[in-house]
């Protein structure tokens, strides 16, 4: 199978930073163009540097085949209906962007002006892109091996603790209320507070029994769990 064209003009240098970077992640590149595609956001991207959406869609691929067998060799008794809330908590993207912050993958992305001048370094979304896109590169510059050593190391801690009932809050609410016969919870933005680059989003769940909480954090995603939690403690505390 043809590799893809990536960068051209010779033997590619990278950076200080870079090199650290690949310190932090436990992968040194044979084929360091492979890394700095991964970290390409498309706001800089061109004909001769490719962004790294591509390679976010086999990262996501790659993770998910690492991910899953590393719950099935650690708990042998544990049925379908059991790992599955547990992987979907390991490679969500909220996951995926605390792992990126860990090993500060921000400082290395490669960012258009208006991106970085947006607070593209801290988004979430970006992060959790970007890490896949990574997992990814590992794999084609050294094969399966060499990305399964890289996603165990980062994930670790998280694959041997990840709770029993790992269900992310919106869906244990939304279990909760199907179970008694009521419609879905409602999310509802109340507020958006801060700069434009950094906001802080509030929301509001509304069950239709009447109860509503709310959370606040930098992404709705992020904010509707917060707020799914804390009905859910409120829930349970009546």
């Amino acid at each position: 199978m043809a590799r893809e064209p990536l960068f051209q003009g010779g033997q590619l240098k990278i950076g200080a930073e870079v090199q650290a970077f690949q310190g932090r992640l436990g992968h040194v590149f044979s084929q360091p163009d492979l890394l700095i595609r991964a970290l390409t956001h498309s706001s800089i991207s061109s004909q001769t540097r490719p962004d790294n959406q591509r390679l976010e869609f086999l990262g996501d691929r790659v993770l998910g085949l690492v991910v899953s067998e590393a719950l099935f060799r650690a708990d042998t008794d544990a049925s379908e209906g059991k790992m599955a809330p547990r992987f979907n908590a390991l490679v969500r993207k909220e996951t995926c962007a605390e792992v990126a912050d860990e090993i500060e993958l921000g400082v290395v992305l490669k960012l258009g002006r208006s991106e970085m001048l947006s607070g593209g370094r801290r988004k979430h979304a970006l992060l959790a892109d970007a890490l896949e896109a990574v997992i990814a590169a590992v794999y084609l510059d050294a094969g399966f091996e060499a990305a399964r050593k890289v996603v165990l190391k980062l994930w670790d801690t998280r694959i041997n603790s990840v709770a029993d009932d790992a269900r992310d809050a919106k869906t244990a609410l939304q279990e909760w209320a199907q179970a008694r016969g009521q419609t879905p919870p409602a999310y509802v933005e109340t507020s958006r507070s801060g700069p434009d680059h950094a906001p802080i989003f509030a929301i509001e769940v509304r069950l239709a029994s009447g109860e509503s909480a709310q959370g606040k954090a930098a992404t709705k995603r992020r904010a509707e769990q917060i707020a799914a939690g804390e009905m859910l403690g409120k829930l349970e505390a009546n």
